[in-house]
């Protein structure tokens, strides 16, 4: 049930044909878990933070260098050499306090991504690296979820959704 506070803060989405109150309502219901909050990552929250998704899990080990804040628009000058994830979680929590989140300050790996992944309905791979690419993958394919998959290269760009009711996966358009 939406509040007036979240019909105010939402209109301009919920008031889109075809969109409605009923699929606000989905997104605060949502679990989406993103696997990095860097130059992709960065965007990517703060829009799903934006729109009302309730339950975001980052997964994040890294520190902000300068180099990065052309692209890692989460953060500033002032967070050089401090955790991506506590200064997102800072960020993103001040933007819209009904979104709930969940940290994991470590890498992605085989050891802990299951774990990890069973609670969310969503993956998003905001990673820059290929390892860490495939075992999104991998784990959304056991574990029947969603991957949403998305790469930069200099001015191109890539985005796709995988493993979303029978259709191919990542390892299906790259095999290695």
């Amino acid at each position: 049930m939406q509040s007036q506070k979240d019909n105010l803060r939402y209109s301009r989405q919920t008031t889109i044909p075809g969109f409605g109150n009923e699929a606000q309502e989905k997104l605060k219901n949502a679990s989406i878990l993103v696997v990095g909050a860097g130059g992709l990552g960065s965007p990517v929250l703060l829009y799903l933070v934006a729109a009302g998704v309730g339950k975001i899990g980052i997964v994040e080990n890294d520190t902000v260098d300068i180099s990065n804040l052309q692209r890692q628009i989460l953060f500033t000058e002032k967070d050089v050499k401090e955790s991506k994830l506590h200064k997102a979680h800072s960020r993103l929590e001040e933007m819209n306090s009904a979104t709930e989140f969940v940290l994991f300050e470590e890498r992605f790996s085989s050891e802990n991504a299951l774990a990890i992944a069973k609670e969310y309905d969503l993956l998003i791979d905001c990673t820059d690296n290929f390892p860490t690419r495939y075992l999104v993958n991998d784990v959304c394919e056991v574990l029947k979820k969603p991957f949403v998959y998305g790469a930069l290269h200099r001015f191109e760009g890539q985005a796709a959704v995988f493993n979303h009711e029978g259709s191919c996966t990542y390892r299906d358009l790259f095999e290695n």
